[in-house]
C-alpha cells in the first residue's frame, strides 16, 4: 500500500485560502522557516530553532533559525537568515523518515519500492548516523523481518510486503517503526532485534461517491504510516485508510510502552491497543506536544483523490490537526464518546497546507511539504 505516486509537482506548502474543512475555528498562523526544499517529508524539531529535515534524494539536513548559536553541530554559527547544513544522505528516491536519538544519533528510515518499480538496494531499511560518520550505516532490515512476520490481515495477497514509513526514537536508544505495507508497529532494540508491537486490522467502511459500488460496505486495510511518543509516555500509531480510502475513517491508536503482539481492532477498540481518535483522512505523520497529539493528513479528501487520473479540486489540500484526549487515552468515536473519556480534534491553519508530509513539535509545531516537488519547512505560531 501507500504508493503515493503523483504526477507533477505541488506548488507550495502554504498559500491556499479557501473555506471550511476544519472541525473547529482557525488557531495559529503559518510561518515559513525555510523554503527551497525538494519534496520534504521527514522532520524532527529539536528545539531552540534547530530542526532536522529530509528531502526526496535522501538528503538529511539541520536547519538553524536566526539568532541561535549551537556548539554541537559543525558549521553552526550566528546568522540573519535560516541556514541549512547538509549532514548526509541515504539511498532512496523518496524522502526518508527521520528521528534524533541519544548522544547525537540520527535514525533514518527508507521505504519499500512502489509496485511498479524494482526493489531498490537498501529499501525498507533503518539507518543510523552520528556526527563525524562518513555516511549512515544500515542498522536493521525491516523487509527481512516482515518476510518472517507476515500480516495475518492482508487483503492484497502480499502478506510479507514491507514499506516502513514512520519512525520514533525512544529514550533507551531503541526505535519504533510503523510499516505501511505490513500494517503494524515494530520495535527495534539497541542491538537491532525486531519485534512486533501491534497489528492493525482492516475496517469496514462505506465506499465513497464517485467509485464503483458507491454507498456499499467495503473492507479496507489500516496502513500504519506513523508513530509518536506522547507526553504521557504512551506510543501512538496513525493510519491511512486503504482503498477505497473513505475520508473520516483514519484512526489513531494508543498502546502502552513495552507492549507486544497487540491487535488494534476497529470492531473492538479497547484492550492492549485502544482507539485514541477517529474521523480523520489519510494520516501520514504524527507528532506529540504538551497540548496533545498532532496529526498531519496528506489530503482532507484522501490519498486516492490525490492519485486520481482526473484532477479533483481541493485534493491537494491537507491538514494539521491537534488531537486532545484525557490522560487515560480512552477510545473515541467520531461525534461521540467511548471508553469513559473524550477526545477533541481541532484543525490548525485550515486549508493552508498542500500535500504536507511531516510534523513534529518542540517550542512550536513544525510541518514540511509538499512531499512532491518544491517545498518548505514551516512552523505554527
Amino acid at each position: 500500500m501507500l504508493a503515493l505516486a503523483v504526477s507533477g509537482a505541488a506548488s507550495a506548502l502554504a498559500g491556499h485560502g479557501g473555506h471550511g474543512g476544519g472541525k473547529h475555528h482557525d488557531q495559529g498562523s503559518l510561518e515559513t522557516v525555510l523554503d527551497g526544499l525538494d519534496g520534504p517529508r521527514g522532520v524532527d524539531a529539536l528545539g531552540h530553532g534547530r530542526t532536522l529535515v529530509t528531502e526526496t534524494d535522501g538528503t538529511f539536513s539541520l536547519v538553524l533559525e536566526p539568532r541561535h548559536h549551537w556548539h554541537h553541530w559543525r558549521g553552526a554559527r550566528h546568522g540573519s537568515a535560516p541556514r541549512k547544513i547538509e549532514l548526509g544522505q541515504v539511498p532512496t528516491n523518496f524522502a526518508p523518515a527521520i528521528a534524533a536519538g541519544r548522544h547525537g544519533t540520527i535514525w533514518l528510515l527508507t521505504g519499500g519500492a512502489s509496485p511498479d518499480e524494482p526493489a531498490a538496494d537498501n529499501g525498507a531499511t533503518l539507518f543510523k548516523w552520528r556526527p563525524g560518520w562518513a555516511a549512515p550505516v544500515a542498522f536493521a532490515d525491516i523487509a527481512e523481518y516482515q518476510e518472517s512476520d507476515p500480516d495475518p490481515y492482508d487483503l492484497e495477497n502480499l502478506p510479507a510486503d514491507s514499506n516502513p514509513f514512520g519512525l520514533a526514537a525512544l529514550r533507551d536508544g531503541s526505535v519504533l517503526v510503523a510499516d505501511a505495507a505490513g500494517n503494524d508497529l515494530l520495535h527495534v532494540s539497541k542491538s537491532g532485534d525486531i519485534e512486533t508491537v501491534a497489528r492493525l486490522k482492516p475496517r469496514v467502511v462505506e465506499t465513497p461517491e464517485g467509485l464503483p459500488g458507491a454507498g456499499t460496505p467495503a473492507t479496507a486495510e489500516a496502513v500504519a504510516t506513523s508513530v509518536t511518543v506522547g507526553a504521557d509516555g504512551a506510543w501512538y500509531i496513525g493510519e491511512l485508510r486503504g482503498y477505497p480510502a473513505t475520508p473520516g475513517t483514519s484512526e489513531i491508536w494508543r498502546v502502552r510502552p513495552g507492549t507486544t503482539d497487540a491487535v488494534c481492532d476497529p470492531e473492538r477498540p479497547w484492550g492492549s491497543c485502544k482507539r485514541y481518535a477517529d474521523g480523520l483522512a489519510s494520516i501520514v505523520d504524527l507528532g506529540a506536544g504538551k497540548k496533545g497529539i498532532y496529526a498531519v493528513t496528506l489530503s482532507k479528501l484522501s490519498w486516492l483523490a490525490v492519485e486520481s487520473p482526473t484532477p479533483i479540486p481541493g485534493a491537494e489540500i491537507g491538514g494539521l490537526f491537534l488531537v486532545r484526549g484525557d490522560h487515560h487515552g480512552s477510545s473515541w468515536r467520531r461525534h461521540g464518546h467511548g471508553g469513559g473519556g473524550t477526545t477533541s480534534i481541532t484543525e490548525l491553519v485550515p486549508d493552508q497546507l498542500t500535500l504536507p508530509g511531516g510534523v513534529d513539535v518542540a517550542d512550536a509545531p513544525y510541518v514540511v511539504g509538499p512531499v512532491f516537488g518544491p517545498g518548505a519547512l514551516a512552523k505554527i505560531d
